[in-house]
């Protein structure tokens, strides 16, 4: 019991947060202090359910339950389905829009909403980055907000002094006192700050030497603090905001570049989404494919097969047992394939292409269709087989400046030379201006106006502006050396220096990628076309043995061998095919027009009413102050005109 104790007071001691051990060792106490003094073995016995009751795993009760979708989904689809199954004949374009409209989740079919569901991209994040309530812009600009204190206190006082000069000529102070305390403060982007203070004092005490028995004390004051050197500047507060710390920067400008960047991020997201579904479509599209060519030379083996047996039925020559038994088993060496290309193999490991159902419910899950349906996904697109010649230098130029990734990166560029302009200025030393300027008020009572006299109200004598107090000055400090705001001037241009150098070898990275996507599109119809050529060939070859063979002038194994072969063939062309367009779009997602090359167009959402006036306001006023002959029209940096 002891060492139990103990061994609970350590556990304690060194792990605030175990409380799955407090548990168990606690359920541990109270049987051993409900069975006393039993024997080793009944208390293992008896103690068991607790412990296992205690160290179960537990199972969240969410406040809002979910309704979930997927407890309806039915059977899948696969070769033993008896159901008849209805086709849906689905275009290219209506596939991207069906996954536009239904996924707030970006799916891919690497499970990372699984294995890693924080890495996941979703509709929300853009917008999750702009609100939020730490480094968003609403929190930038929160900084410069008015803010209003106030408090109020009251004392009750009664002590014995050893000096009757301190109790205003008593040794027993007995006081009641109140303080009440307001105040508004603004800080601008500018460096300026701005008080207004309201206090009130009130004091009742036994001291002989007062004029009255109680007295208010009141004043207001209004303060203005002024930045000269650091923090001043509208550059300087928007970039760093309030921080007064080198390498911490949390004003507008820099949250909207993060905002900014979050917005290249979603393009990036929503561009490989779209890239998935494409590449899925097509996958279907060439496993119906090839399922036509598994079906055609399963019959073409089928009636060769009949056509031996009949032979062996008749005891011509070409009937031989053996011939029989190699066309039997060239008919199910088709067939399997035929059930290899209607079911497809979901679970291996090396498989470049699944089957018909494994390929219509990976594009199903990926549009946000129920993965299991009533009807069957069908491609009624065709794929392009003309030949498509990609400018060059058009394409360099479409890849340098419309990738999302390097328009990332260059805000990302601009974000540190914001940083390296706000940390030069924290080597300048701290010079502010004070203003303050008070004007007070004393009275017996705190309004009194039955017998108005001098000091009979504190309102009334403030009022009068009789008592009114200034003060003006100068603040500095600055530290010698200022070691750590050289320290973050070097950082800044070390970081600047980084994200420069990214962006040279991004672009690097992307002409490389570009190259290697227009060759591949010469190399895929190229291709093509040598397979067009080998499949015709393929055809002809087994059209001349099949009448050969029925007229009994070529043997068996060269009409199952130019049956192996065309269908070879067959499924090479469409893989050539297939090849040919994803090569296609493959230039597009390197230049950085799969968007567009698909329909799709990203924006973002409009102003408030009162954002378009605003802007419209402070053009005005710029022309105003800057004396520039502008346009009344002028385009503002979210596409608005005016």
């Amino acid at each position: 019991m002891t060492k139990l104790s103990q061994t609970l007071s350590q556990t304690q001691a060194g792990n605030l947060n175990g409380w799955s051990v407090y548990g168990a060792v606690g359920a541990l106490l109270f049987v051993i202090a409900l069975i006393g003094c039993r024997s080793p073995e009944n208390l293992a016995s008896q103690a068991t359910p607790y412990i296992q009751a205690a160290t179960a795993i537990e199972y969240p009760d969410v406040d809002v339950p979910l309704d979930s979708e997927s407890f309806g989904t039915i059977r899948p689809i696969s070769l033993t389905s008896t159901s008849p199954q209805e086709f849906w004949d689905i275009s290219l374009e209506e596939t991207i829009q069906l996954a536009l409209a239904k996924s707030k989740v970006f799916r891919d079919l690497g499970g990372t909403v699984l294995k890693s569901p924080n890495s996941t991209s979703t509709t929300y994040d853009p917008a999750i980055l702009e609100t939020d309530p730490r480094f968003g812009p609403q929190a930038a600009l929160s900084a410069f907000d008015a803010t209003f204190a106030t408090s109020l206190f009251y004392e009750n006082n009664n002590r014995g002094l050893n000096n009757q000069f301190f109790g205003g000529g008593t040794r027993t102070l007995s006081q009641d006192a109140a303080v009440f305390q307001a105040q508004i403060n603004k800080k601008t982007p500018f460096g300026s700050e701005f008080t207004l203070r309201h206090n009130t004092e009130y004091d009742r005490n036994n001291a002989p030497g007062n004029q009255f028995p109680s007295g208010y004390d009141l004043n207001f004051e209004a303060e203005y603090r002024q930045k000269l050197l650091r923090g001043a500047g509208i550059d300087f507060g928007r970039i760093a905001g309030t921080s007064r710390i080198p390498g911490v920067y949390n004003g507008v400008l820099i949250a909207r570049t993060n905002t900014d960047m979050s917005i290249a991020e979603f393009e990036i997201s929503v561009r490989d989404f779209i890239n998935d579904i494409e590449k899925a479509y097509w996958d279907l599209y060439f496993a119906y494919r090839n399922l036509d060519a598994k079906v055609t030379a399963r019959n073409s083996a089928l009636e060769t097969w009949r056509r031996v047996q009949a032979l062996k039925e008749l005891g011509r020559l070409g009937g031989e047992a053996d011939k029989e038994a190699e066309a039997r088993a060239q008919y199910y060496r088709f067939q399997e394939d035929v059930e290899n290309a209607l079911s497809g193999k979901a679970l291996a490991e090396f498989q470049p292409n699944g089957g018909v159902q494994v390929a219509e419910r990976k594009l199903r899950y990926l549009i946000g269709l129920p993965v299991n349906g009533n009807t069957v996904l069908r491609p009624s697109d065709e794929p392009t087989r003309a030949q498509i010649i990609f400018d060059w230098e058009l394409s360099l130029e479409e890849s340098l400046s419309k990738r999302a990734e390097l328009r990332k990166q260059k805000w990302m560029i601009k974000r540190r030379e914001l940083e390296l302009l706000a940390s030069r200025n924290f080597l300048k030393p701290e010079l502010d201006v004070v203003a303050l300027h008070r004007i007070r008020g004393f009275g017996d009572d705190y309004l009194n106006q039955d017998n108005p006299t001098r000091f009979s109200s504190a309102w009334g004598n403030l009022t009068t502006g009789e008592f009114q107090e200034s003060q003006v000055g100068f603040e500095l400090a600055f530290p010698f050396g200022n070691r750590q705001a050289h320290a973050g001037v070097r950082n800044a241009e070390f970081l600047l220096a980084r994200e420069r150098s990214v962006l040279k070898e991004q672009e690097q990275k992307v002409v490389h990628d570009l190259s290697n996507s227009v060759a591949e599109i010469d190399r895929a119809y190229k291709v093509l076309q040598t397979v067009y050529n080998r499949r015709d060939a393929n055809r002809d070859r087994l059209k001349a043995l099949q009448a050969a063979f029925e007229a009994d002038k070529a043997p068996l194994n060269l009409v199952l061998d130019a049956q192996r072969r065309l269908t070879d063939a067959e499924t090479n062309y469409y893989e050539a095919l297939i090849a040919y367009n994803d090569a296609i779009r493959a230039v597009h997602f390197e230049k950085g027009t799969l968007l567009e090359y698909t329909g799709v167009h990203l924006s973002e959402g409009s102003w408030p009413n009162a954002a378009y006036a605003d802007a419209e306001d402070k053009l005005d006023r710029r022309i105003i102050l800057e004396g520039d002959h502008l346009p009344t029209h002028h385009v503002i940096s979210n596409g608005a005109e005016f």
